[in-house]
């Protein structure tokens, strides 16, 4: 089995040297320092105490690679449209591709039935660029719930989780995904296959939706968030806010809003990746978590005030800061 993983940052690296140490014919796609240093050094993991360095094809040109069995996206949502062109040629007529990335998935829509379907989220696919270049049938939906770190070009430092729910747009245990989700588990990667996961998908966006932008707009973490009385109140109303829409678009939650606030809280002093975006002036997220909730809620008629007025502050936030075009 062929697996290039495209964009091999902190979750990307993670996941190639785990694959590559299970055997799985393995390359990634980087880019600058990040890229040379893998090239000369190899990719390094540190983990449990230990560090494993891989020897692995890296490229910036995907061509050079030929077709894949699998592609693994684990870039930031945004970035994909520009990079859909050269995403597929590393597809051969069967390839499927893994979208491990955050936010309403640009596929969102594919095989789910009812008087949606196969609408495109303009908010995370401009012009329906991904869609028409890649072909929402190559996709498979993945959740990322494992935090790691690129501490280096060339290393990755893995802090916490093992766990990659899989699974079909249409719900299906296809063939495609059982043989994914086996390497994955042989290579250390928990990867349940899910029969409904967009339920997983809006699990951690519901978090996303609130928590991101709001401490990109306070600089704040997770936990001084959850502490402070009116803060997480303005929380707890954009994310009921945001189970009102993706209830109305048939999905179902196994949690409560407010156990989900109390396990935001138990991570502790964490600063969100959009506050850590903003602090070192990269692109922030906001499309895919904020901006896609508030165009499927109009989608569905379900109105969105808190979630509105947070966009609406967090993107001039970023657009001062130079970190949202």
């Amino acid at each position: 089995m062929k697996i290039c993983v495209y964009g091999a940052g902190a979750i990307g690296g993670y996941m190639a040297v785990q694959l590559a140490r299970s055997g799985v014919e393995t390359s990634v796609i980087a880019r600058g320092p990040h890229l040379k240093a893998i090239r000369e050094n190899g990719l390094a993991l540190k983990i449990a105490g230990e560090t494993h360095n891989v020897k692995i094809p890296a490229s910036d040109d995907p061509g050079t690679l030929g077709p894949q069995d699998y592609v693994i996206v684990t870039l930031k949502a945004h970035q994909i449209a520009a990079v859909a062109a050269p995403i597929k040629t590393l597809c051969g007529p069967e390839t499927a591709i893994l979208f491990a990335v955050n936010g309403v998935p640009w596929w969102y829509f594919h095989k789910l039935a009812g008087p949606y379907e196969d609408r495109r989220v303009e908010a995370v696919d401009p012009g329906g660029i991904i869609w028409d270049t890649l072909g929402p049938e190559r996709a498979l939906g993945c959740v990322v719930l494992p935090a790691a770190e690129l501490v280096a070009p060339g290393v990755v430092e893995h802090h916490d989780g093992d766990r990659f729910p899989l699974g079909e747009p249409d719900g299906s245990r296809s063939e495609r995904v059982a043989a994914l989700s086996q390497v994955m588990v042989k290579a250390g990667l928990r990867a349940p296959i899910r029969n409904r996961i967009r339920d997983e998908i809006w699990v951690k966006l519901w978090g996303n939706v609130a928590f991101n932008p709001v401490s990109a707009l306070t600089g704040a973490t997770l936990k001084a968030m959850c502490d402070d009385p009116g803060v997480r109140a303005l929380i707890r109303e954009a994310m009921v806010e945001a189970k009102r829409v993706a209830e109305a678009l048939g999905v179902t939650f196994a949690i409560d809003v407010d156990r989900r606030i109390e396990g935001a809280a138990a991570v502790g002093e964490h600063k969100t990746s959009m506050l850590q975006d903003l602090e070192r002036g990269r692109p922030m997220e906001i499309d895919p978590m904020v901006t896609a909730v508030a165009e499927l809620g109009d989608l569905a008629g379900i109105d969105t005030p808190m979630i509105d007025l947070i966009l609406g502050l967090v993107r001039q936030r970023a657009r001062l800061a130079g970190c949202y075009a």
